[in-house]
């Protein structure tokens, strides 16, 4: 609570990122929320993530689950000791199965999923996609899906990692000394931050299937919270909602996160309320590529979740399950030949020990069975 003009007014504090792109996104919500809500105050409480503060590797060295807590973990801290009753994150960081106690209340109306192409400063003049660039050309990326994916179609060209918020990898990328020809980002970023005239070339399908929930907005809060999700309702976007939960059920059901190429593009008939499916697997090199799409009418999230599933099923058929396989195994390979990263090591150890710490919380809150008969 806090007191203005001898009132009290209520007090909703929003945990977010403290990156440019993240304050954007959730001054966008508290905007939102501070219209509906006149009377209620929702300040911004922004923290740096682990994500943030380890930028020498690339995404994929870390286990999906491990890679998607480099988002999360701190801001449910801040959920879970009371300190916020909401966080706002990108839907695609998210892990597709919260820790308990956790649940995602809705999501915001979709921004352009696709992916894009910034061409280097020093490059743009010659070039503005990617099959303009001569073989050899190195392309900026740490997400194996936009590699992958590159790949198939363009065998031609080399690829490199790059870490960081949207202006340092700008800024690399414009930097000649890396040798940088172009940079791979989602639109969505982009456009929030007022920079689409960096954008020389939209790819979509079949060239590119975005992330599963790219583009999406998600607030996050305490699943016993009644009272915060009853007030964010609202801000619901049914076709948003609807086509990023088939989008990660399947990639829950493969297993997948940005630590490995899954891809997804998905459609809403609103006259119809058909949601159409399509998701891919692609091998690291680009030469296998396993590709489903399904449709059907879907009214909940489970409805919507389960056609995610069966769209996962029928790319196993389609030989998905063996491009993961391969995937997994040259990572394991990769990792015992090589001497384990002190970051990489202690990123896991920190997260292991926060959800435990969480879990515990959640179990000392709960009461104890013979209560909940009484």
């Amino acid at each position: 609570m806090s007191s203005t003009n001898g009132s009290t007014r209520k007090t909703f504090p929003i945990g977010t990122r403290k990156s440019k792109l993240a304050m954007i996104q959730t001054k966008s919500i508290q905007a939102s929320l501070q219209k509906l809500y006149p009377d209620y105050d929702f300040p911004i409480v922004p923290i740096s993530a682990m994500g943030d503060n380890i930028q020498t590797k690339p995404l994929h060295a870390f286990s999906p689950q491990v890679a998607k807590g480099l988002w999360a973990v701190e801001l449910e801290q801040l959920l879970m000791d009371k300190t916020c009753r909401i966080s706002v994150h990108c839907l695609k960081d998210l892990p597709t199965q919260l820790p308990d106690g956790f649940k995602i209340s809705v999501v915001g109306e979709r921004e352009d999923p696709r992916d894009v192409i910034v061409m280097a400063a020093h490059c743009s003049d010659q070039y503005k996609s990617l099959s303009d660039l001569p073989a050899n050309s190195v392309v900026a990326t740490s997400s194996m899906r936009r590699s992958a994916q590159i790949s198939r179609s363009f065998p031609h060209l080399k690829f490199a990692d790059v870490r960081g918020n949207v202006g340092t990898r700008l800024a690399k990328l414009d930097d000649p000394a890396n040798g940088f020809s172009c940079l791979v980002l989602a639109a969505a970023g982009l456009i929030r931050l007022g920079l689409q005239e960096r954008i020389t070339e939209f790819v979509g399908e079949p060239v590119m299937h975005h992330a599963p929930g790219q583009g999406v907005l998600a607030i996050e809060i305490c699943e016993e919270d009644d009272e915060v999700d009853k007030l964010l309702q609202p801000l619901d976007n049914l076709e948003a909602r609807l086509c990023s939960w088939s989008e990660r059920g399947m990639m829950r059901r493969l297993e997948g996160g940005c630590s490995v190429p899954v891809g997804s593009a998905t459609t809403y008939d609103a006259r119809t309320g058909v949601v159409s499916c399509t998701g891919t697997v692609t091998s690291l090199n680009g030469t296998k590529h396993a590709v489903a799409t399904k449709e059907r009418k879907c009214e909940t999230d489970t409805e919507a979740w389960q056609l995610g599933v069966d769209v996962a099923d029928e790319l196993a058929t389609h030989g998905a399950k063996d491009i993961l396989q391969e995937i997994a195994e040259t990572k394991c390979q990769r990792d015992v030949a090589q001497n384990p990263d002190l970051e990489t090591t202690h990123a896991v150890e920190v997260l292991n020990a926060m959800r435990a710490a969480q879990s515990r919380t959640l179990q000392q809150s709960q009461p104890a069975a013979d209560t909940i008969t009484q």
